[in-house]
């Protein structure tokens, strides 16, 4: 017969793995949706939306591997379903990134004031918002064959990556770390 305890620690585990993926599920859908829903054309083949606030929180809230995995694959469905499938296998390699990088960077901060807490989210964003830029300026400029045009995206996406900031780390003051 088995040990309270086994069925106890089973049971929890269970209901962990439950709420992680749920919590990915969510989240993954919020990340598509706030891809999709605000979007702005720009002149250089994209679109400005506020999908990054979500990879940032994801990133914040799931942790790297959850939250990684819930910005990438949310950011590319919103790719796929948008008629932007071209870039849709770049999208997932650098929301991935963002979210990692977000994370770890963040995780520096998380015994320590709140005060800290900020600069090291506003840090954690701006990096990850670098990553963004530097991403789809590579992408377009080698993969996409547009070579030193790729340049003219860059100014859509430092609007992208500025508003991103600032809404994320406000946003970020509503939510708690969810204990996954």
């Amino acid at each position: 017969m088995k040990s309270t305890k086994t069925i106890i620690k089973r049971q929890s585990d269970t209901y962990s793995t439950t709420l992680r993926l749920t919590l990915t599920a969510l989240f993954t859908a919020l990340t598509c949706v706030a891809t999709m829903i605000i979007r702005i054309p720009s002149p250089t083949d994209g679109y400005i939306n506020l999908g990054d606030c979500m990879v940032l929180i994801s990133a914040w809230q799931l942790g790297p591997l959850y939250g990684g995995i819930a910005a990438a694959t949310g950011s590319m469905l919103a790719d796929v379903l948008s008629g932007y499938l071209y870039y849709a296998p770049a999208t997932f390699f650098i929301k991935l990134l963002m979210a990692v990088i977000a994370y770890y960077i963040y995780k520096i901060s998380i015994n320590r004031s709140t005060i800290t807490k900020r600069i090291f989210s506003f840090c954690s964003a701006l990096s990850a918002e670098l990553i963004m830029v530097i991403g789809y300026f590579v992408f377009s400029a080698v993969f996409l064959g547009t070579g030193l045009g790729a340049a003219a995206g860059i100014p859509a996406n430092l609007i992208q990556g500025i508003t991103s900031i600032i809404i994320s780390v406000l946003l970020k003051e509503f939510f708690s770390p969810a204990k996954i």
